[in-house]
């Protein structure tokens, strides 16, 4: 079988066609289908395969095999039909910003530093780059700005064949060796890149490139991108975001980090003073239970953090021998805590383990834990 004939590289604003069906088969959830001709770019250089119809047919992948481009279809085409292919344009051209924007910032980052693209994923919703050396939040910032400077110069983004002299003299990035022919892609001061998949024919197209994130990845770092649409459509979520909180606050949107601020501060008040309150309430608890038996069994619902270890000793400040808190449900167990300024309380643990299968340990003077069983139990067995 011949070649496909790829207008992607011919012109990559090619959005419909005709072409002739030269096989069809079955395949897993559908058929494959190859053509004489096509736009459909398949999957490679880290960007999937196109996605679209061929005569109203939806086209869910491309991809290629030796030389030959197979498309996906959901329905059979007879071999020799004359056929017309539409591609999702939204998708591939929002597929060719990001990638167009990631040899921008790929070139700009090895120009600067030295560093290698190491791994390039193109997502549905995402875009992350990985490089082999250090990068600091100062420096991605300038990193970016360089990089929009770039898009709103347009400047042109060449495709370039050169024979294996040119080449030879040639200084661009590639991270694979290549057999045959070599696609360059280069963006005069930025960037010169061996590359398969199909870009934007200026740098203005992008409209804007927006790094979003940077994490430490294998010793180097991870650069989440979105550029084009997808900056816009982030930067559109964001606003509506800030205007909510900014509706939800009744405050301005150019105010929100002061008016955030001031709620944590007064959040971080009121639970300084609830836990004030609540430590208040447990020592008035503490005040009404009964501290003459030898061991002191005390069962709290609700108590959290550490509320039961501090009820426990307000009792043992009160003059009680041994303490146990237990604070939870039957249904749900019971987190506890026993203490003695007098005894070593660590028996009774070792008791509720053998009766009751409890979890924990501790010193001499206290031990915590957790288990299930009844108060009745609990009680008879302390």
């Amino acid at each position: 079988m011949e070649h496909t004939v790829k207008l992607f590289y011919e012109d990559t604003a090619v959005k419909e066609f005709d072409a002739a069906v030269l096989s069809c088969g079955p395949v897993k959830d559908g058929y494959e289908a190859v053509l004489d001709r096509t736009a459909f770019f398949p999957e490679g250089g880290g960007q999937y395969g196109d996605t679209g119809w061929i005569d109203g047919i939806p086209v869910t992948d491309t991809r290629e095999k030796g030389g030959i481009i197979y498309h996906y279809v959901k329905e059979p085409l007879e071999a020799g039909r004359q056929v017309h292919g539409r591609l999702d344009w939204d998708i591939r051209f929002e597929r060719m910003q990001q990638h167009s924007a990631e040899h921008i910032v790929s070139g700009i980052i090895h120009r600067r530093f030295g560093y290698e693209n190491v791994g390039f994923h193109l997502g549905a919703d995402y875009c992350t780059m990985d490089f082999n050396g250090p990068i600091t939040k100062e420096q991605l910032r300038e990193i970016e700005e360089e990089a929009n400077r770039a898009v709103f110069a347009d400047l042109p983004v060449y495709v370039l064949y050169p024979d294996k002299e040119t080449l030879a003299q040639m200084e661009y990035r590639s991270k694979i060796e290549i057999e045959g022919q070599v696609r360059i892609i280069e963006i005069p001061g930025i960037d010169v890149c061996a590359c398969c998949a199909p870009h934007v024919e200026s740098a203005g197209q992008i409209g804007l490139i927006k790094l979003v994130d940077m994490t430490n990845y294998k010793g180097g770092e991870r650069i989440h991108m979105l550029s084009g649409i997808r900056a816009l459509k982030d930067y559109q979520r964001k606003q509506e975001s800030a205007r909510k909180i900014g509706n939800i606050l009744c405050e301005q949107e150019s105010k929100l980090v002061d008016a955030v601020e001031h709620m944590r501060q007064e959040d971080i008040r009121l639970k300084g003073e609830i836990a004030g309150l609540r430590k208040q309430i447990l020592r008035n608890r503490a005040g009404e239970i009964d501290v003459t038996e030898h061991v002191v069994i005390v069962f709290e619902e609700g108590l959290s953090g550490d509320e039961a270890r501090e009820f426990m000793n307000f009792l043992l400040e009160r003059g009680a021998g041994v303490c146990a808190v237990f604070t939870g449900t039957e249904e749900a167990g019971y987190r506890y805590v026993i203490g003695s300024r007098t005894e070593d309380v660590r028996p009774l643990n070792e008791r509720l383990k053998e009766n009751f299968g409890a979890r924990g340990g501790g010193r001499p003077e206290m031990v915590q834990g957790s288990l299930t069983g009844t108060r009745d139990r609990i009680k008879v067995l302390l």
